[in-house]
C-alpha cells in the first residue's frame, strides 16, 4: 500500500523525512540538521528573519542556494554592521545578482536592522521565543496538509514586530521563521528529524 500523499517518505538511507525534505539534494542537509532546530541570537534571528522576508514569494531553495552569497552581501547580518550601510552598499545590494535584487526586500532589510541596532542586547531573541507556543497543545502532524501556514503566534508575532518598526514580517513569514527556528516542531509524526528537534 502507498504512502498517504504527504506523509513522511524514506530516503536513500532508508530513514522517513518530511517528503519536501527529499525533493532535491540541497534540502536534504537543512531538513536533517536546521530545520526546526532552536536558533538564538539577535543577529542569528536577523539573518533568518532577512531570509525569509526575501523568500516570500519564492521557493525556500531559491534562497538556500544562495544563502552564502547573502550572507557576504549583507556582512553576515550582523546587525550593528547592516545598520551602518549606506546608499553606496544599498545600491550595491541591488546590482549583486548573486542575491534577490528586490528593492522593497533590501530596503526593508536595512530599514530592520536600523530599528533593531536600537534595540537592547537579546531583546530579538527574546521578543521572538515569547512567542512560542507549548508543545503540548500541538499534535505532530501526519501530513503536510496538516502544516499550517498561518497561526494565531504568527499573527500575534506578526503585529508585534510590526508595531516595533520591522517592516516584512507578515504572519505567514512569522510562522515560516517559528517553523525554521524551532519556536514550533512541524517534522511531520513518522520523520526521523522530529525526535531530535524540540519536542
Amino acid at each position: 500500500m502507498s504512502e498517504p500523499t504527504g506523509a513522511a517518505i524514506p530516503g536513500p538511507d532508508g530513514k522517513p523525512r518530511c517528503p519536501w525534505g527529499l525533493s532535491t539534494e540541497d534540502y536534504v542537509a537543512y531538513h536533517d540538521t536546521e530545520w526546526g532546530r532552536p536558533v538564538h541570537g539577535d543577529d542569528a534571528l536577523f539573518e533568518r528573519l532577512s531570509l525569509e522576508a526575501f523568500q516570500s514569494g519564492l521557493s525556500w531553495i531559491t534562497i538556500l542556494r544562495r544563502r552564502e552569497t547573502f550572507r557576504a552581501a549583507f556582512a553576515h547580518f550582523k546587525i550593528a554592521d547592516v545598520a551602518a550601510f549606506t546608499d553606496a552598499d544599498r545600491e550595491r545590494l541591488l546590482a549583486d545578482p548573486g542575491i534577490i535584487r528586490n528593492r522593497a526586500k533590501v530596503d526593508a532589510t536595512l530599514s530592520n536592522a536600523r530599528v533593531l541596532a536600537d534595540w537592547p542586547a537579546g531583546e530579538l531573541d527574546s521578543l521572538i521565543w515569547s512567542y512560542a507556543p507549548d508543545a503540548a497543545d500541538r499534535p505532530a502532524p501526519r501530513l503536510l496538509s496538516d502544516v499550517p501556514a498561518i497561526t494565531d503566534e504568527s499573527k500575534a508575532l506578526s503585529k508585534e514586530l510590526k508595531k516595533r518598526g520591522l517592516r516584512f514580517v507578515g504572519p505567514t513569514t512569522a510562522y515560516a521563521l517559528m517553523q525554521a527556528c524551532g519556536l514550533v516542531n512541524d517534522h511531520l509524526a513518522d520523520c526521523a528529524a522530529r525526535t531530535a528537534v524540540r519536542p
